[in-house]
């Protein structure tokens, strides 16, 4: 095999209230973020006990895949290690490089490009890999997957599941609304993120016309804004937009699909299902919320037809061939993302992110 083991990459997220300042730190060292700010944030992880679910709902990732491969005779290790907590990648890449990893192929829990969600991820492991001094271990990224088939599919079941705890006759004038991490303006404009979160989006909702009578209309906002007012960030915030929903009275109740995550971690805990639903309450908007793919069956099937896709590229590239005539899966009108990202893809912001 052109690889000889499997590297899931994550944000990383807190376990225990002693440990939420010290990843929030972490998260923004380097940005010029003020103290309220960091303690404000702080504050959604203590209303949660402290623990962020993230690193559990990854260690469960982590056996559904080691599961999925072995059904289906790919014989790879799979490692672990994060952006911000522990496991750090750093740790990881030791780990691997200590039991003979000599090439390895990392799936990142982001769907999307941008800087946050795919530069700086790449960033992180070559600092990470640089900081193990001389060796031979290389790790390359899987490509972004936001209009996979089977991502797609597993958005589907979920937002299906949703609209279905809605009364039926609610169904057909339920509004559908798709929300994401807000980013800023300047940085949002160095990629794809919302044309590739609008086919996404798109290709969900199309997909859902069954279960809504034919509609495909949707909407497409944003949350977990972090930046300063004066700095322009994604919008219309998920709030907002409710707000404006309601003073519209052309829908009693609403789901949210956060198909800009991948895990039901605090943001979307806590920006969805406390404020967002909390808003909800007082507008008298009936709501449901999708859950976030996690460890849908159809969600774990695409990091495996992901790897196996980058192998048999990588064989052929081996073959003295560049691989674009290999058939990689994806939907819509956007097509398959790059699985080697360019030079000047998704460049770093010139302003703190917040």
């Amino acid at each position: 095999m052109p690889y000889d083991a499997i590297l899931l990459v994550s944000f990383g997220g807190p376990e225990k209230e002693a440990d939420v300042l010290p990843f929030l730190e972490n998260v923004l060292r380097g940005k010029n973020v003020p103290r309220d700010r960091l303690l404000a944030v702080a504050d959604h992880y203590y209303q949660f006990g402290g623990k962020s679910p993230l690193n559990e709902q990854n260690r469960k990732l982590m056996k559904a895949l080691e599961k999925e491969l072995s059904q289906h005779q790919i014989m790879l290790p799979v490692y672990w290690g994060n952006r911000n907590w522990h496991p750090l990648l750093q740790d990881t890449l030791r780990q691997m490089k200590d039991n003979g990893v000599k090439r390895a192929l990392a799936f990142v829990t982001s769907a999307y490009s941008s800087y946050s969600g795919c530069r700086e991820y790449r960033e992180n492991i070559a600092t990470a890999l640089g900081s193990l001094g001389e060796g031979e271990l290389k790790v390359d990224k899987l490509r972004v997957f936001f209009n996979h088939p089977r991502f797609i599919e597993a958005t589907v079941d979920y937002a299906t599941a949703a609209l279905r705890e809605l009364p039926i006759d609610d169904c057909s004038r339920t509004h559908l609304i798709f929300t994401a991490h807000s980013i800023p303006v300047s940085v949002a404009q160095g990629s794809q993120y919302q044309a590739q979160l609008q086919e996404a989006s798109r290709l969900v909702a199309e997909r859902l016309d069954a279960v809504r009578g034919g509609r495909t209309d949707f909407d497409l906002v944003y949350q977990s804004r972090s930046g300063p007012p004066t700095q322009p960030w994604l919008e219309p915030d998920v709030l907002d937009f409710l707000r404006d929903l309601k003073r519209q009275g052309k829908s009693k109740s609403v789901v949210l699909v956060p198909i800009g995550f991948v895990s039901d971690h605090i943001e979307v805990l806590y920006d969805l299902d406390t404020a967002a639903n909390g808003l909800c309450a007082e507008l008298g908007l009936r709501t449901a919320r999708a859950q976030c793919v996690g460890t849908h069956p159809r969600f774990v099937q695409m990091i495996r037809e992901l790897i196996v896709e980058r192998m048999e590229i990588e064989r052929l590239r081996a073959d003295g061939t560049d691989g674009k005539g290999f058939d990689r899966p994806a939907l819509g009108v956007l097509g398959p993302s790059h699985d080697v990202c360019p030079q000047d893809c998704c460049p770093a912001p010139q302003c703190p992110l917040r």
